[in-house]
């Protein structure tokens, strides 16, 4: 089983989602139009992938486990 993540946005408990940054629309037309320009894109997206809340999109999640999250949940936030 995937290890689950506490969103600090929404507290969402879940396994986290890939998040690709951009547009594939975006990024077809680059390639269509020009090389290099399509290259470029195509390299900021691969390497700006994260790990995402699936409720919010947001990349703040830490790991339920964690004594940060455990102080979250049991309202002690700071």
């Amino acid at each position: 089983m995937a290890k689950q993540y506490l969103c600090t946005e929404c507290l969402t408990k879940a396994v986290p989602v890939k998040v690709t940054k951009g547009s594939f629309w975006i990024e077809i037309a680059l390639w269509c139009c020009i090389l290099v320009p399509g290259l470029i894109y195509s390299i900021w997206r691969l390497t700006s992938k994260y790990k995402a809340c699936p409720a919010c999109q947001s990349s703040h999640i830490i790991p339920l486990d964690s004594p940060r999250a455990r102080q979250i949940l049991e309202g002690k936030a700071a």
